[in-house]
């Protein structure tokens, strides 16, 4: 099967920076659907595509890898697309960026599951532990527990990661809101190099992406040579 990865870049000779907000209706779920209609012409509406948003001298980019290439029915952008069919071969290094969900799935007394936010949940543990040991930095949870999710992780994704490499960052809470309700959700940044350790599944990670809130801009891994 072929995939294709994608920019997506807005035409800024026909859109003002003021005109993002009419764009986008200062929300962030705005921003979800808007994706979503680069995808729109499946008729069961399944989702083949994922997507990671940046933001370059205040204007929108996003990056997407997909089943078909993304359309613009607006006219208010430009898509840069390309098949995408990365050659891998083991032990071959790369340097990678990843936003991602960080969550662990826990199961309660009965047996529900539910998700927790790695971040925060730490965060909860040092002040229900106390003490006299100064508190640890949220900038330190961010780095610890962002490296032990994804390191821990990453076996079962065809690579592994190089320690002395890794950064954390970009930690951000999401809401975003729909007539159905509230959406949370919690986003970190990785970068770093990797190691593909299993071709096959290391493809399959690039294509179907990292952990959950997929539909949201999450999961995304781009890579590319040190």
């Amino acid at each position: 099967m072929t995939m294709y990865f994608s920019r997506i870049e807005l035409n800024r000779g026909l859109v003002g920076v003021r005109d993002l907000v009419g764009i986008f209706g200062g929300d962030g779920y705005m921003v979800h659907r808007h994706i979503w209609s680069f995808f729109a012409d499946r008729a069961d509406g399944r989702r083949d595509f994922l997507y990671r948003q940046e933001t370059t001298q205040g204007w929108p980019r996003f990056y997407t890898v997909s089943e078909r290439p993304p359309v613009d029915a607006s006219g208010l952008w430009t898509v840069f697309g390309k098949p995408y069919q990365p050659r891998l071969i083991t032990g071959q290094r790369l340097m990678f960026s990843l936003r991602v969900n960080p969550v662990r799935t826990k199961r309660d007394a009965e047996n529900r599951q539910h998700r927790h936010d790695v971040v925060m949940e730490a965060k909860k543990r040092q002040l229900e532990k106390g003490g006299d040991k100064p508190p640890v930095s949220l900038s330190q949870i961010i780095q610890e527990e962002g490296c032990a999710w994804l390191t821990s992780r990453a076996e079962k994704y065809g690579f592994t990661v190089e320690p002395h490499t890794l950064r954390v960052d970009g930690y951000q809470q999401h809401v975003l809101y729909k007539k159905q309700g509230r959406i949370t959700f919690s986003t970190l940044d990785f970068s770093g190099i990797l190691g593909v350790t299993d071709p096959g599944q290391f493809r399959n990670t690039l294509f179907n992406g990292i952990g959950p809130a997929k539909g949201f801009g999450c999961g995304l891994m781009m890579v590319k040579r040190p």
